[in-house]
């Protein structure tokens, strides 16, 4: 099988993957949105930034250094496998001894109960980490997604169980290990593979190399992703910080699926043509120009139709989150970019690169986070905004370098997108104002009308205008 068919079978599975079990999970938080209180789901909301870290130095990025290495061997395998297990066992440790303090750092006492059993999870992936890397190298996402979609629904009706029975959190921490639990278990019996009592130190030296630095940017950018959380669960309400992360959590439906599945398949197929630039840059190219063409409506569309939405999913008590949803749909535009763009660092060698610009970005948001507090809730949503775009600039800068695809040759290739986005945006946007909502038309009804109303229009304009877009997808879905 050719890169290219191999490629795009693996882009099939992993984006059937990524969106059917992430379809489930978000029915399932739909669901328990409606059954529980914001609050409750702010208390999750405030462990995110342990739990990231935790998952981060777990993995310790030598997974992905494995991903790059040719003729990984099972020697290779068996040692990172004992050393991430190693890894869980001592972070597990630090968070159940820490969690008495993290619970009286948000004035919360529940939470210390709560983090010592959510992260049993930990202890459960480590024993998956290989298995699942060398599917990944494989390109087997198929098998990932049969595995994951019956440990969604498992972990989901416990949930849900447990919620209607009125568990209130406790109904959000046992669905996450249940879920942990399965799809550990079935990792074991259908993957087929299984550690060598061997460890070897210059195995665990070669892959730390690289790893660790990977690790250190896995840190930062736990820390950064979660800081939000961290800061509204401290200075605001976990009420407040409930709608936060369901608005985030809505926002980041699409675009962090996509995201998700193009990392999956970008890094591998990266790995096996890092030699050879010119085609890289092609194969970037084309890549972007696709994510931005199909992330920017749906996040636009999103924001317009927001309010029915979230009447129609969630009922009207999540009517608040609605304004900071609208605000973070413009950090959804540029979100995929980040993922596969620092994949050309990697797939380079340049984890180092990778680690600096990490710390320059994490500094950035850290020290701007704090400048903005004072201006509330919304001054930490508008500065998320701000530095996204700040990101993306360094990202696409540093990787562009690389490839010979400069910061200012990858936005002459995106600007026709966003500027074809504007007219569908503006009059989707009047229909809606002027038209159904003094008609008092059904949420439903605005919903369906505004979205097929907006991607008639930008569609037929993409096509009237011969996007280079549209030309590349009908050339991979008509003629291979």
């Amino acid at each position: 099988m050719s890169l290219k068919e191999k490629t795009i079978t693996g882009l099939f599975w992993t984006i059937s993957q990524q969106f059917s079990v992430q379809f489930i999970n978000f029915v399932v938080q739909i669901i328990l949105a409606r059954i529980l209180l914001p609050a409750e789901f702010g208390l999750i909301g405030m462990l995110t930034i342990f739990i990231s870290i935790g998952n981060s130095l777990v993995d310790s990025g030598l997974t992905s250094s494995l991903i790059r290495t040719p003729d990984a061997s099972q020697r290779d395998y068996s040692t990172v496998f004992f050393i991430n297990l190693a890894g869980s066992f001592v972070i597990y440790a630090i968070l159940f001894a820490s969690a008495p303090l993290i619970a009286r750092f948000y004035q919360q006492d529940s939470l210390s109960a709560i983090i010592r059993v959510y992260t049993i999870s930990f202890l459960l992936r480590a024993f998956i980490g290989v298995q699942t890397t060398r599917l990944t190298k494989e390109m087997n996402f198929r098998a990932q997604m049969f595995m994951q979609i019956p440990s969604v629904i498992g972990g989901g009706v416990t949930g849900i169980l447990l919620a209607y029975w009125g568990y209130g959190v406790w109904s959000l921490v046992w669905m996450n290990l249940v879920q942990a639990f399965l799809f550990t278990v079935q990792h074991w019996i259908f993957t087929g593979w299984r550690p060598s009592l061997i460890f070897d130190w210059s195995c665990f030296k070669h892959h730390f190399r690289f790893g660790y630095k990977l690790t250190l940017s896995g840190l930062l950018n736990a820390v950064y992703t979660n800081i939000y959380n961290l800061i509204i669960g401290k200075y605001f309400s976990a009420t407040q910080l409930g709608y936060y992360t369901r608005a985030q959590t809505m926002q980041m439906f699409p675009v962090q699926n996509l995201s998700a599945a193009l990392n999956k398949v970008t890094y591998p197929m990266f790995a096996t043509i890092r030699d050879d630039d010119k085609r890289l840059k092609s194969v970037y190219r084309r890549l972007m120009q696709q994510v931005i063409f199909w992330t920017t409506p749906v996040m636009i569309v999103l924001a317009i139709i927001a309010e029915p939405l979230f009447r129609v999913l969630l009922t009207e008590k999540w009517l608040p989150a609605v304004p900071y949803f609208r605000i973070l749909c413009a950090c959804g535009i540029l979100f995929p970019l980040q993922y596969y763009n620092l994949n050309i660092l990697n797939v380079k060698g340049r984890s180092d690169l990778f680690f600096k610009l990490e710390v320059v970005k994490k500094a950035f948001t850290t020290v701007g986070i704090f400048c903005v507090i004072p201006f509330g809730i919304y001054g930490l949503l508008y500065f998320q905004v701000l530095s996204s775009v700040f990101s993306f600039v360094v990202n696409s800068w540093y990787s562009g370098r690389l490839i010979d695809f400069s910061l200012q040759d990858q936005l002459r290739e995106l600007l026709p997108i966003f500027l074809l986005t504007i007219l569908p945006a503006v009059l989707s946007w009047a229909l809606d104002r002027y038209l159904l909502e003094p008609l008092h038309a059904g949420d439903i009804a605005r919903i369906l009308t505004v979205g097929a109303a907006y991607f008639s229009l930008y569609l037929s304009m993409s096509y009237l205008t011969r996007m280079t877009v549209i030309i590349d997808l009908r050339q991979l879905v008509f003629k291979r």
